[in-house]
């Protein structure tokens, strides 16, 4: 649903305002007007439910990247502990790149970081870990810890590989 506030004098011959392409048909296309719409000023135009749900899903956006990366690091280092006489270079390699994209994603979204100190986060972040560790292994996922046992800012130094 649209919502208008104000007149930019840009109506219809119905004195409604132009509804442009609706979100649910194209939500591109829907984007890159009402971008258009705010940079002309013509708030009376925007659609304003949308646009804020847009925003809060960036956020949401974010949030699953960042687990997402620290989902793949954790099972790297259980792959690392777990399976010492697997280790490669590959393994090396994503650790080291996702310590990198979660340290420059943490720089640049700063208000990521209560995250690493949030129980339930922690908890969801490492059953996703658990569970990929457990698919890439002949590991059963009930063979991991329970728990996180590394703590975050040893997860994200960058020396850190359990032994």
């Amino acid at each position: 649903m649209q919502t208008n506030i104000g007149d930019t004098g840009n109506q219809e011959e119905n004195g409604s305002q132009p509804m442009g392409t609706p979100y649910e048909k194209d939500v591109v296309a829907w984007a890159r007007e009402q971008a258009a719409l705010l940079r002309a000023g013509k708030l009376a135009s925007i659609d304003i439910e949308h646009i804020a749900e847009e925003i809060e899903d960036v956020g949401k956006s974010e949030q699953r990247e960042f687990a997402s990366r620290m989902a793949v690091l954790l099972a790297h280092l259980l792959k690392w502990r777990f399976q010492p006489e697997r280790r490669t270079n590959s393994w090396t390699n994503t650790i080291l790149t996702q310590r990198a994209a979660i340290e420059r994603r943490l720089r640049k979204t700063p208000s990521l970081k209560p995250m690493l100190v949030d129980d339930d986060w922690i908890d969801d972040m490492w059953g996703d870990a658990r569970e990929q560790a457990a698919n890439e292994t002949r590991i059963g996922f009930a063979d991991f810890p329970e728990t996180c046992p590394w703590p975050m800012p040893s997860v994200l130094e960058k020396g850190f590989l359990p032994e």
